[in-house]
């Protein structure tokens, strides 16, 4: 990955995580902080910024000579893209969150599985956030089936 596109990623990151957080603020602004969409979309972002963090620390790894990581470091990026656009479908209630919600719970356990693998402690938090992450897009496609 060159500079550029690095460059490129973490820009499109930052609006993507501006664009998470704002819906989800508003939404506590008037609130909605109980909110099931509210949760499931915090939870999204959250996600997102833990994949960001992670990409970047194998980044590094990768760049040391750990060529391991690679793998972890592209699921990771992928996966933030993933949680950012289902935290901002789910915070403004699209009819299309069903379908983010389901691929980005399958993303998280894709990239849960490669990140487990590292007994690394930068990578736990990762671990938890992916986890928590799948468990509330399961959830809330499970809410929105049961009203189809």
């Amino acid at each position: 990955m060159d500079r550029r596109e690095l460059l490129g990623v973490l820009g499109a990151t930052t609006a993507g995580l501006v664009g998470a957080t704002g819906g989800t603020a508003r939404a506590e602004q008037e609130g909605h902080k109980d909110d099931p969409h509210h949760r499931c979309a915090e939870v999204c972002a959250d996600c997102m910024h833990a994949c960001e963090e992670s990409f970047h620390h194998c980044y590094r790894q990768v760049t040391s000579g750990k060529v391991e990581h690679a793998k972890a470091m592209h699921l990771c990026v992928d996966c933030a893209e993933i949680c950012g656009t289902s935290a901002k479908l789910v915070a403004r209630i699209s009819p299309l969150m069903i379908h983010t919600c389901r691929a980005c719970a399958e993303c998280c356990e894709t990239c849960l599985t490669e990140c487990e693998k590292f007994n690394d402690p930068e990578m736990k938090a990762v671990v938890e956030s992916l986890r928590t992450c799948a468990k509330s897009c399961r959830d809330m496609v499970k809410a929105m089936s049961g009203t189809r």
